[in-house]
């Protein structure tokens, strides 16, 4: 006789007979959540790419997802905050890496990385990268978002700073370097996403073998800091006539 799917071994029971716990995945309340969260960002840089950042309305937005304007204020602040939300999901996920990542004794700097290269790991899925580069023409085009960008990069400067003065006691807060070691960090990463952003708006060749966009800009993101040392010692040349 065929056992039924409710006492079968293989429809889990362990060896000695006991029934197995079910894998723990996130609550189905919190899957909920980040869906309706995915489905804010993907439609407002659709409806956005479509009928300009000044063409929707928030009213708009809400109805498009069928939610309503308090659902939204819960998972962001303004129009510009969801149309951001790629690359702020990504500096989020920065911030986790620095709170948890194990220093090996190297450089501030290269702390900093290998955080952004590990939250870079997590994120950037092809999926991403499509979402970030409607964000960044959007951005080009909408001063407001470009400003909410600026916000954003000082809080989360802020708040990476406060991680490396509590995990690795740098008590004196008039020490510039970890400040500086950040704020370089930062424009090594705008300068990588410059180069990886305007890379993939170039048509691809007919029989090239494409790099996934997330190994793409973390291979820039590397190049960007490991030029930073040179550019602290660039001297310029004697101008010729």
């Amino acid at each position: 006789m065929t056992a039924s799917p409710a006492t079968s071994p293989a429809a889990g029971r362990r060896p000695d007979g006991s029934l197995k716990r079910a894998s723990a995945g996130p609550p189905l309340r919190e899957r909920k959540k980040r869906r309706t969260r995915q489905a804010l960002i993907d439609t407002a840089l659709e409806l956005f790419t479509r009928h300009g950042f000044g063409g929707v309305t928030l009213d708009e937005l809400c109805d498009e997802v069928e939610v309503s304007k308090r659902t939204f204020f819960r998972y962001f602040t303004s129009k510009e905050d969801v149309a951001m939300a790629p690359l702020q999901d990504l500096w989020t996920a920065f911030l986790e890496e620095l709170q948890t990542g194990r220093p090996d004794g190297g450089p501030l700097l290269e702390l900093a990385r290998d955080a952004l290269l590990a939250a870079l790991d997590r994120t950037a899925d092809e999926e991403w990268a499509h979402r970030t580069l409607l964000s960044l023409r959007l951005a080009d085009q909408t001063p407001s978002m470009h400003a909410h960008s600026l916000h954003f990069c000082e809080r989360t400067t802020q708040a990476a700073l406060e991680i490396l003065h509590r995990r690795f006691n740098l008590d004196d807060r008039g020490d510039p370097r970890a400040r500086l070691a950040a704020d370089m960090l930062v424009a090594a990463f705008r300068h990588s996403l410059t180069v990886w952003a305007a890379q993939a708006a170039q048509p691809s060749e007919p029989n090239s073998t494409s790099t996934p966009a997330g190994q793409e800009l973390a291979t820039r993101f590397r190049e960007s800091v490991a030029a930073l040392p040179g550019a602290l010692t660039l001297t310029p040349g004697q101008a010729t006539d």
